[in-house]
């Protein structure tokens, strides 16, 4: 599934990139048909790089990734990350495969910690047997409620271990300690992202698959109160997809980042209920607010001091909120009617 918007938005990305790193290389993508990956597989394609996109679809939807499918050079393998085997050889390996929503890894502890151990072993065994280039989707999750913010890669966390996050908090912790342990001991060539909160077109907003962003948004064109946990007074920095995956290309391809973890994220700090209101604005309608608890461990600040990666990799994100949540929802209402 792709239509004007994204096709646009990968466009925006292959312009902005300016290098051929990836051209006829073989590239590996865990998680592939989710948000971040099924983006990352359209942008690479368009950069002429051979893509085997890997998903168990227990996230990721076949419709992110299906008009990929007639293209040469494009593979679909329906696997776990942890079972995965393979005899060809990836110049680049891409590991984003893991639940990321709270409520829903919340549901599959077991299975979120183990794609984000037994997974993350298997593909950097796989990156040794092939010398390749491997970079690690971690989160902003692994700083728990930081008491620094913004918060730069050195802070080392407020982490509740046993907490009901814990089993994605300490899954990204234990993969980050090892890809490290692996490029001290092998030489292995890894590079670490630690994401915040992205949004864009495919982002899910159904069930315990939705972010917030996403959530107000349908809650918004549907006419229906917004959920904000909470009263609202929690921040998060929202980064628009175009953004993210530039900066994960910069990172997978600079020599300087080798070995190096790097927040990627909008240092634009909001409160939950100013994202709520900018949404509501946009989308023309004031359907109201439905207050709820606030979760167990969920943090009340969350902005990336990004000043490494604009230093390694003259990098910063581009494209303001506003412009990306009217993409987003100009993106959500075609796909409500029907549109391509």
């Amino acid at each position: 599934m792709i239509d004007r918007i994204i096709r646009d938005d990968v466009e925006h990305v292959v312009d902005g990139f300016e290098h051929d790193t990836f051209a006829e290389k073989s590239v590996l993508i865990t998680g592939g048909a989710g948000f971040l990956g099924s983006h990352l597989c359209d942008t690479l394609v368009a950069l002429g790089a051979a893509v085997t996109c890997l998903d168990n679809f227990s996230t990721g939807l076949l419709k992110n990734v299906d008009h990929l499918l007639p293209k040469r050079g494009f593979r679909l393998v329906k696997e776990d990350v942890s079972n995965f085997k393979e005899n060809e050889k990836f110049e680049f390996i891409f590991h984003f495969a893991s639940r990321a929503s709270p409520e829903e890894y919340q549901l599959y502890p077991v299975e979120t910690l183990l794609a984000n151990s037994r997974g993350s072993h298997n593909m950097l065994e796989l990156a040794r047997q092939h010398d390749s280039t491997i970079l690690f989707a971690s989160s902003s999750e692994v700083y728990g409620d930081p008491q620094v913010v913004p918060t730069p890669e050195s802070y080392l966390g407020n982490i509740n271990h046993l907490g009901a996050r814990s089993c994605y908090v300490e899954g990204k912790r234990f993969s980050e300690s090892l890809f490290m342990a692996f490029h001290r001991k092998y030489g292995l060539d890894m590079r670490i992202v630690r994401i915040f909160n992205t949004f864009g077109p495919r982002l899910r907003g159904d069930g315990f698959y939705a972010r917030v962003l996403s959530r107000f948004i349908l809650q918004a064109l549907a006419g229906k109160r917004l959920t904000v946990y909470g009263d609202g007074s929690q921040t998060r920095s929202f980064c628009y997809i175009t953004d993210l995956i530039l900066g994960v290309l910069l990172v997978s391809s600079n020599v300087k980042a080798r070995g190096e973890v790097l927040n990627l994220g909008s240092s634009q700090e909001i409160p939950i209920l100013d994202a709520a209101k900018q949404v509501v604005t946009i989308v023309g309608s004031n359907p109201g607010l439905s207050f709820h608890p606030l979760p167990e461990d969920d943090p009340m600040r969350r902005c990336p001091d990004t000043g490494k990666a604009k230093e390694i990799l003259e990098w910063e994100p581009q494209v303001s909120l506003e412009n990306g949540l009217e993409r987003t929802i100009s993106w959500f209402r075609k796909q409500a009617d029907g549109a391509s």
